[in-house]
């Protein structure tokens, strides 16, 4: 009894231990990725005196707080414009890539075409590509096509970009949902169209959002494209509005400003995550266990 006393209290001082570090791993992952943005917003809220202190990783007294960056910035700058801007031009975009992706991420999973394996290959090398690269040939058929200080400037190189990964994601769930459905619609009457739209997606919409996420998130973020394309302060998104903002002479840098412009830029973003939540964690987790 004393022996199986012993070795069951190993056990549980083993798993105790294991816990503790388990807790230890998350706080410490939590923290390394959370204190940057954490550090960003508590500078954002400073006056310049504690943000200019050294070392200015402190928690501020309330009268070193100040709402003066996030006034001054929606004061000097159209600032809710440049949200409009970025919000117009990725919405758009990720709907291209949602409704050109989606059919042809299905025919590849389903249809058997000639040359399925190099036309997969194909998008993967494009989807590998680095985009910097595309820049000159962008730049040259903007300058002929006269685009410049055009949405459509930013939503067709984005929609672009983004199409290979659409494909390569929506691919992959199309081939985990049963085809037992589809051979029943057949039966049915459905032809392809019909069963993509009335069956196929309404049992992806896990997937389509969390890919569309992640189209949208690229073209709201995407910096090269829209600075060289866009020049025309009104038309300006959100990653050239925060980079430009400028202090009262050459020699200042506002950090202030800046750390409120992107937290004020980042805001759309999170509550855009929170409403999906549930259904990007549903479509992260599609197809981890097989029933």
């Amino acid at each position: 009894m004393a022996v199986a006393q012993d070795s069951s209290s190993k056990n549980k001082s083993t798993i105790n231990t294991k816990q503790i570090m388990l807790w230890v791993g998350v706080v410490l992952t939590l923290i390394f990725c959370l204190a940057p943005a954490f550090w960003q917003v508590l500078t954002s809220f400073k006056i310049n005196e504690a943000i200019s202190t050294i070392p200015n990783v402190y928690f501020p007294a309330p009268d070193q707080l100040t709402w003066t960056h996030y006034s001054q910035l929606f004061e000097r700058y159209p600032f809710f414009r440049y949200i409009f801007n970025s919000a117009f031009v990725s919405f758009t975009s990720t709907v291209l890539c949602l409704v050109a992706g989606a059919p042809a991420a299905y025919a590849l999973a389903r249809l058997r075409i000639p040359g399925e394996r190099i036309v997969l290959a194909c998008v993967l090398i494009v989807s590998l590509f680095p985009y910097v690269l595309l820049f000159l040939g962008l730049l040259e058929v903007v300058k002929l096509l006269g685009l410049g200080n055009n949405y459509i400037s930013l939503i067709i190189p984005y929609t672009g970009i983004n199409l290979p990964l659409t494909i390569l994601v929506l691919r992959s769930f199309f081939q985990q949902l049963p085809k037992d459905l589809e051979d029943s619609a057949q039966v049915d009457g459905y032809n392809i169209v019909q069963m993509l739209l009335k069956i196929v997606l309404p049992m992806t919409i896990p997937a389509l959002v969390t890919t569309g996420i992640l189209t949208f998130i690229f073209a709201w973020n995407e910096f090269i494209f829209a600075l060289t394309f866009i020049t025309r302060d009104q038309m300006k998104t959100i990653p050239v509005a925060v980079a430009q903002i400028g202090g009262t002479s050459v020699f200042e840098i506002p950090y202030g400003p800046i750390a409120a412009a992107t937290v004020a830029g980042t805001i759309p973003l999170i509550l855009l995550v929170l409403f999906f939540q549930r259904r990007i964690v549903q479509g992260i987790t599609a197809g981890a266990v097989k029933g």
